[in-house]
């Protein structure tokens, strides 16, 4: 019987899947392609790679179609998709296209605890990071032209889909930076009660409810 992959971000084996999809080929292919097409996402040491071939072998997501000999190098396996792989594959990336995953970015993290930041701290640390999306917006942008020259469009979605989350991410930082150097963010605790929800203010004095079991 066929396993799921071992967790739904498993991005090498999905990248796999998708050019066993295209065609058959034999793993430094696979290598090949994920690296001419700028799937960083995908990009893992080589015995990695064998590893989830071995383990899509085994799944019966993937067979064997045959072994090529190119001079005195190695016999390579060129391996293709089976008709339960294609299904399971199909499957996965409706998935991740149909549902928004519950992804917590270290960024995300840091804002909740930025208020632990002096002002000129905060503005400082946001300058910063304004300044390296700004390169890598340019380098992203420099990429995409390059791939656009023997790629088709369609191969680069997820490319032109990343640019625009870092320009939307470098327009959302600076106006942050202005909020809070023009003080329409106030940088102050004073008058505040953490309130949970549907209860009274929560205070630090409370006592620690005793284990009566």
């Amino acid at each position: 019987m066929a396993n799921k992959p071992q967790h739904v971000s498993d991005l090498l084996t999905l990248t796999i899947l998708a050019l066993l999809d295209e065609k058959p080929c034999h793993p430094y292919e696979m290598q090949r392609l994920i690296r001419s097409r700028g799937k960083d996402f995908a990009i893992a040491p080589t015995r990695s790679l064998y590893h989830a071939v071995d383990r899509l072998v085994r799944d019966e997501w993937i067979e064997a179609a045959e072994t090529q000999r190119e001079g005195k190098r190695p016999e390579r396996t060129v391996y293709r998709i089976t008709e339960l792989g294609r299904e399971e594959f199909h499957i996965w990336l409706n998935t991740l296209l149909c549902k928004p995953a519950l992804e917590y970015p270290l960024f995300v993290a840091a804002l909740s605890f930025m208020p632990h930041f002096s002002v000129e701290g905060a503005v400082q640390a946001l300058q910063v990071r304004s300044i390296e999306l700004e390169g890598r917006i340019a380098d992203s942008a420099i990429k995409l032209k390059a791939w656009k020259q023997h790629l088709p469009r369609l191969l680069l979605v997820e490319a032109e889909y990343m640019l625009a989350i870092q320009k939307a991410e470098l327009e959302w930082v600076r106006s942050m930076i202005d909020d809070i150097e023009t003080g329409r963010l106030p940088w102050t605790f004073e008058g505040f009660s953490w309130v949970e929800p549907g209860g009274a203010p929560k205070s630090d004095d409370e006592p620690v409810p005793k284990d009566e079991s």
